[in-house]
């Protein structure tokens, strides 16, 4: 194995530059649990940016990975393949309505990507709107959707229009959406945003206004999908159905995986249309396979609810002298800082727990679904000591 040294210097020769990283090397995961190249031991609040909804290196995705790279790792989809036919059913019952017809990818960008193809291909149009604060991906089209200026700026003039509006101002998004709009973009929970949920009457409202005017409504359920806002996807404490949802993170255990779905009742979209590689390889189908039928038979997204609801209860009660407001929804959890949030994630960092930023001052917690109240309560007491307590 190669000392942390080692490693930190070949990736930063080598690297694109792209990524602002910290100075741990992670060579091993197990649970809620990863180590660096030193032996340190971290509680993985972040679950790999939400992907290890499992933990990591889940025994049930790893065996299926390990016998399906023995049998076979990629038929492109001019193919079909028994791996995809078995995932496809399987992702259509845990979808609400007639969310049943799929394009699968390889991430939660590619997804959002295929999603406003198949808008405009179904409604002819070329109009989107999103919300401020939104994080959708950082290619092209994901992008143009993409609110933080930081990720905008230097493509500016470059991006596909997309009208921004604020995020649960129901009169905003009526004015916005028009006969025009091929797709209106929304995270039930915003993430990269600061953890801000959306209200179910925003949400209804804007179903209402897609079927006013032939919009297209697209759930972005990356982050939220498969049980981490305490339900198996955001979209569902509003009692909507959109018309597409886009996916990935938790979908294949760890595989990079995403896909994109859309009702049935819109028809599939044209042959040649749209295309991807590696999309809906053998491997990564048997891992999404694994990956969600653990996640259905652990009701993984009642336990998100319970432990989730416990959790922010914590933290409230705790007083935290350095945090102005607790918000989140499930095992999504955002804690507002009185200040930048660098230092408490490096705090946090020193007292063997991972967290995430959510934009400047938010403190973001996404642990792994399987995570208990005790183990919580490890994360709770770390928050408490590096931000301590009021008064």
């Amino acid at each position: 194995m190669m000392d942390a040294a080692t490693i930190v210097r070949l990736e930063n020769r080598h690297g694109s530059g792209a990524y602002g990283k910290r100075p741990t090397a992670l060579v091993k995961g197990q649970g809620l649990y990863v180590w660096d190249a030193n032996g340190n031991r971290y509680l993985d609040a972040t679950s790999g940016q939400g992907v290890a909804a499992l933990g990591h290196c889940h025994p049930a995705v790893v065996a299926a990975i390990q016998a399906q790279a023995s049998q076979l790792i990629t038929a492109q989809e001019s193919f079909y393949n028994d791996r995809r036919a078995e995932l496809y059913p399987l992702l259509a019952s845990l979808t609400p309505g007639d969310l049943d017809q799929f394009f699968l990818c390889n991430s939660g960008a590619e997804a959002i990507e295929g999603a406003l193809k198949v808008a405009m291909l179904l409604t002819g149009r070329a109009g989107v709107v999103a919300a401020k604060r939104s994080f959708h991906g950082r290619t092209t089209g994901a992008l143009s959707m993409t609110w933080t200026q930081k990720y905008r700026k230097p493509f500016m003039g470059w991006l596909p229009a997309a009208t921004h509006v604020a995020y649960n101002d129901i009169a905003a998004a009526h004015a916005a959406i028009t006969d025009a709009t091929a797709a209106v973009v929304v995270e039930p929970v915003q993430g990269e945003g600061g953890v801000h949920p959306a209200s179910p009457a925003y949400l209804q409202a804007l179903r209402q206004r897609c079927d006013e005017t032939g919009a297209m409504l697209v759930v972005d359920e990356i982050q939220t999908g498969f049980g981490r806002t305490g339900s198996m996807f955001g979209f569902e404490k509003a009692r909507i159905l959109p018309d597409i949802i886009a996916l990935g993170k938790a979908l294949a255990g760890g595989l990079p995986m995403g896909a994109v779905g859309w009702r049935s009742a819109h028809g599939q979209i044209p042959r040649a249309s749209h295309g991807s590689t590696f999309g809906g390889n053998p491997l990564a189908c048997a891992a999404a396979i694994a990956a969600l039928r653990a996640i259905h038979e652990l009701r993984l997204p009642d336990h998100a609810s319970q432990t989730g609801a416990w959790m922010m209860d914590e933290l409230r009660a705790a007083n935290l002298r350095g945090a102005r407001e607790v918000r989140g929804r499930g095992l999504m959890i955002g804690i507002e800082l009185r200040g930048r949030v660098t230092p408490t994630l490096k705090a946090l960092q020193e007292r063997g727990i991972l967290a995430l930023p959510a934009g400047a001052t938010t403190l973001r917690l996404l642990p792994p679904l399987i995570i208990t109240r005790d183990e919580l309560a490890i994360v709770r007491d770390a928050i408490t000591e590096a931000l301590g307590q009021a008064g």
